[in-house]
């Protein structure tokens, strides 16, 4: 029995001793090999990797992927005309010498990050006094990102990064001057609204007063060929008239005392106070027109 304990005892301790010295590497991480509080190796390939037990080694963990970092709050920066920018960039960078990293920053990346933004504001400032906001806006903005990260290859050294990446995420007027050029913007678009107002109002007004003319025109034209049409067969009728009462003139008088009847008589409500030996009764009276005269015999 004491055997079997002391067999168990002793693969128990094997096995925390080979623990202790067995450490796995990941590929997206550095493993820094302390001894004695010193940095021993810096382990970059993955795998399976073997070290000394506690107290006289121990391993550190570092990520070397890509890492982001977003501008802080900075005072705006000031263009080539004297304009107040504020600028929000980014900067993607890595840990490239572990060492050096560890010498300058510690094993953290806060306290790299808390350094490394002043620099690239201080590279940032340098380049956007150069230029003009225009430029900075848009003709330009490749190129002040490109010679920021530059400026920061010989400033970064000691850090024992590399810069991968700076980019500007958003570029905006200081407060007072956004208010300023917003009311600027203001009242230029209301100035070209007005002005485009105003040709549509001359368009429109001689618009109307060509189609006011035009209808004028119409108008005349159609009422001087109504009048010569209503001449013409006035003159027509009256022909007509005149040739018809000119072969039967009892007829034709008859003819108007009976229109004149017509005409007299239209509303069952008129009243008409005439003595019916007046001679406008006088068709009545003889219940139609006299016979025409005979011939005279030769």
């Amino acid at each position: 029995m004491n055997r079997i304990i002391s067999v168990l005892f002793g693969a128990l301790v094997a096995l925390l001793v080979a623990s202790s010295t067995l450490f796995i590497v990941d590929q997206r991480q550095f493993a820094v090999v302390y001894a004695l509080g010193e940095i021993k190796e810096v382990v970059t390939e993955p795998g399976l990797k073997f070290k000394l037990p506690p107290p006289f080694q121990n391993v550190v963990y570092m990520d070397r992927r890509i890492q982001t970092l977003d501008s802080p709050v900075f005072p705006p920066i000031f263009t080539a005309e004297k304009k107040s920018l504020v600028i929000d960039w980014m900067v993607k960078w890595r840990i490239k010498d572990a060492k050096q990293f560890i010498r300058n920053s510690g094993a953290t990346l806060t306290q790299l990050e808390a350094r490394l933004s002043p620099i690239v504001q201080a590279a940032l400032n340098e380049e956007v006094t150069k230029r003009t906001v225009r430029a900075v806006l848009s003709t330009e903005r490749e190129g002040v990102m490109r010679d920021v990260a530059k400026r920061l290859e010989a400033d970064i050294k000691p850090f024992g990064i590399e810069i991968v990446d700076v980019r500007i995420k958003r570029v905006d007027f200081a407060a007072g001057i956004t208010d300023s050029v917003y009311r600027r913007m203001e009242s230029e678009r209301k100035r070209v609204a007005n002005e485009l107002r105003a040709t549509g109002s001359a368009e429109a007004e001689k618009i109307k007063a060509d189609a006011d003319r035009q209808r004028e025109v119409i108008v005349a034209e159609a009422y001087r060929d109504a009048q010569s049409i209503k001449g013409e067969g006035d003159a027509k009728a009256s022909a007509l008239y005149a040739e018809a009462f000119g072969r039967d003139p009892q007829f034709a008088q008859f003819y108007r005392q009976l229109e004149a009847y017509r005409k007299s008589f239209q509303n069952k409500s008129d009243v008409m106070v005439v003595d019916p030996s007046s001679e406008f009764f006088k068709a009545m009276r003889n219940g139609g027109p006299a016979p025409a005269a005979a011939p005279a015999r030769k």
